[in-house]
């Protein structure tokens, strides 16, 4: 991330932005020291990163008081006060870091009514991941009611932190015990890897702008459980049926056999980790095999066993296996791997309460994608949320995407041994729509003159148009 920010300084490709209503009394003072207290508890709050002779290092600042801005709304029309804080909300999202500068969390109070704030909570990716932000908003529903209530933090001291667990993963990773993980993704990923080409509203640019646009995504209640049933009878885990199901949506589309799709693994398999903000995630490559003859059934052992590798051999950063692999660069397409899939399990509630105020998230409208897609469910299947470059498609096409992947989950969790080839995409509506309204073509033609008397009626009609070219 230090080098991608070198690459393009002053990008806000990779801001993890939170936003959080607050309905009720606040004590602005409570949240501050609130705040004051967590930067001082994660060193990677208070961490800088300058450009030392060419490298990244880390520095780590003192902890210091922290006083959060507050732009107050209450003066304006209601219809206004909403639009102005939106306006301020995306530009928060969108306003880029300084990595060599910080500080690299960033709060901004907008003050709606006098118990109405909207709180942004502005992360760069380097201090952070998507764990981290549960972690950031459990530690302030913790702390601000002890403070609140003129007490003390309660909160253990932290075991160790970010930079300890940078200067371990640094010794560990190197030797044998490198060349092992090396030696496990060179077995994965060698050959030609495959570039998925799905079929897209728009020419690829030659250079990615990350634009990008949001779809919402719903599976009943009915047709998750028999997912999670199809998991359970397989021997598998609900991200392997999602991720076969993906999988073969992505062949469909696009019929190519081998199809490549990232996914995000947490990096907390330590119990030391797992409380502290920081960048701990990892993004792991994950091949399949498919064709026409395949069962689903087939396939997702297929997909259960490449899970399982790839879960093994974790440790090694993405960067470190780009680098290690080489692969031809494309500024229109990230490396390895154009479609990611995730399945959210991060410890982050969506709505809580403080003493006298109510939390609930807001939804960020930056506009950003880093991938052709990355697909987002939550732990059960039942809801996700579909992120796509908007420079390949339309929201129309993605809309029908994700009706063809709702299809596609019903059918295999009716009939787990039906054919790729064979599970049904098209809805009712679109297979009336195919094999009888667009073909209904019938016309009444006048059938006493030949074709040749036809033609030489056309030209004396128009005798100086174009007829035929090549």
């Amino acid at each position: 991330l230090w080098f991608l920010d070198q690459l393009e300084p002053g990008s806000a490709f990779y801001n993890v932005p939170t936003v959080v209503r607050l309905q009720g009394e606040l004590n602005v003072e409570a949240l501050e020291r609130t705040l004051t207290e967590i930067v001082r508890r994660h060193e990677v709050l208070r961490t800088t990163f300058p450009n030392n002779e060419g490298h990244g290092v880390q520095v780590i600042g003192a902890p210091q008081p922290q006083q959060i801005p507050v732009t107050d709304l209450t003066e304006l029309a209601e219809a206004e006060r909403e639009q102005r804080a939106r306006e301020l909300i995306d530009a928060e999202a969108r306003r880029p870091f300084d990595l060599s500068v910080g500080p690299l969390l960033r709060v901004h109070l907008l003050r709606l009514e006098p118990e109405e704030h909207i709180v942004t909570l502005t992360m760069h990716h380097i201090v952070s991941d998507g764990w981290s932000m549960g972690l950031l908003l459990n530690e302030i529903a913790t702390l601000y009611r002890v403070y609140l209530a003129g007490e003390e933090s309660t909160l253990p001291e932290l075991p160790i932190q970010y930079a300890d667990y940078a200067v371990w993963q640094r010794e560990w990773l190197q030797g044998e015990v490198l060349e092992a993980e090396f030696a496990y993704w060179r077995e994965q990923l060698h050959g030609e890897l495959p570039v998925l080409e799905l079929p897209t509203d728009r020419p690829r640019p030659a250079v990615q702008s990350y634009r990008g646009g949001h779809q919402f995504f719903r599976l009943d209640a009915a047709a998750a459980e028999q997912l999670r049933q199809l998991s359970r009878n397989q021997d598998c885990t609900l991200f392997m049926t999602l991720l076969a199901a993906f999988q073969t949506l992505l062949y469909r589309y696009s019929g190519q056999e081998e199809i490549l799709v990232g996914t995000d693994i947490a990096g907390r398999n330590r119990a030391e980790v797992e409380p502290l903000i920081g960048f701990f995630v990892n993004q792991l490559v994950l091949r399949a095999r498919l064709s026409a003859g395949m069962s689903f059934v087939t396939a997702l052992q297929g997909v259960r066993e490449t899970t399982l590798g790839a879960y093994a051999h974790q440790e090694l950063p993405f960067e470190k296996l780009v680098e290690e692999l080489q692969p031809e660069r494309d500024a229109g397409r990230s490396p390895l791997f154009q479609v990611k899939l995730i399945l959210q399990n991060a410890p982050v509630a969506e709505s809580f309460s403080l003493p006298g105020v109510q939390m609930s998230r807001v939804g960020t409208e930056a506009p950003i994608s880093r991938f052709d897609l990355t697909f987002a469910l939550n732990e059960t299947g039942e809801s996700g949320l579909l992120e796509y470059n908007t420079d390949l498609f339309e929201a129309e096409t993605v809309v029908r995407l994700l009706g063809h992947f709702e299809n596609l989950l019903r059918a295999i969790g009716a009939d787990p041994e039906q054919r790729l080839s064979e599970v049904p995409l098209l809805s009712a509506t679109e297979r009336q729509q195919l094999l009888v309204t667009w073909n209904e073509t019938a016309e009444a033609y006048a059938n006493e003159h030949s074709v040749t008397e036809l033609f030489e009626a056309q030209v004396a009609r128009t005798p100086e148009a174009v007829a035929v070219v090549f």
